[in-house]
């Protein structure tokens, strides 16, 4: 599956990316939340996210890079989210934050970054519906993948697997076309993509390489 990273989108063309996003029927849009605390780097809020929200039934992958998500969760979801995903060091009481997500009737799921391990899969994979495995520190679009980032979606693929739970494994950072398969391959089911689309002269085009790819 793909999820389009508006992060990389024109965002004085955003009603033409949205129309090529819908009409490659991509699998969800990634929404990039940065609030310039948790990371060095803003983004925007849920007001962007509501008037984007009119541009595409396709489900919003909203990535909270935000220090106290737990206040802004309603927030994005009135917003039109329909899976968020937290970073567990970014709050207080992270079971009661997934709780919170769902309790809005969307899915829930967890963020690890690249110098992060993955123990915490044994305390929240009951609670989450998604793991997003970062291979590139969060902040900023256009980075290089992070090669170890390989070795850690196999890992949590073999965890998840063994677990009995249905939980889906998202990749974001660095994706190309030339490395896609291989993190695919890895045992990710979700790829976020977002300059080798939308930096590209024809992001139509090269949506429907990737979908290819994965095929």
């Amino acid at each position: 599956m793909i999820s389009p990273s508006i992060l990389s989108a024109d965002f004085t063309n955003i009603r033409r990316d949205f129309d090529i996003m819908n009409e490659t029927k991509v699998d969800f849009v990634h929404v990039d939340i940065m609030d310039g605390n948790y990371v060095p780097n803003i983004s925007f809020g849920p007001g962007i996210v509501s008037q984007l929200r009119k541009l595409t039934s396709i489900d919003f992958d909203v990535h909270l890079m935000i220090e106290k998500p737990e206040n802004y969760i309603e927030d994005f979801v009135k917003a039109g989210a329909n899976l968020i995903t937290v970073h567990p060091n970014s709050t207080t009481h992270l079971n009661r934050t997934l709780n919170l997500i769902k309790s809005f009737g969307i899915k829930a799921g967890i963020v690890i970054n690249p110098a992060e391990n993955l123990d915490i899969l044994k305390y929240t994979l009951s609670d989450i519906n998604l793991l997003l495995i970062m291979s590139v520190n969060p902040g900023f679009g256009g980075q290089s993948f992070i090669s170890s980032s390989l070795k850690k979606i196999r890992e949590a693929r073999e965890i998840i697997d063994n677990s009995g739970y249905n939980c889906l494994i998202e990749a974001d950072g660095g994706i190309k076309l030339d490395n896609a398969l291989e993190v695919y391959n890895a045992g990710a089911d979700i790829l976020v993509v977002g300059s080798a689309i939308f930096g590209k002269e024809d992001p139509t085009s090269e949506i429907l390489k990737f979908k290819e790819l994965l095929k």
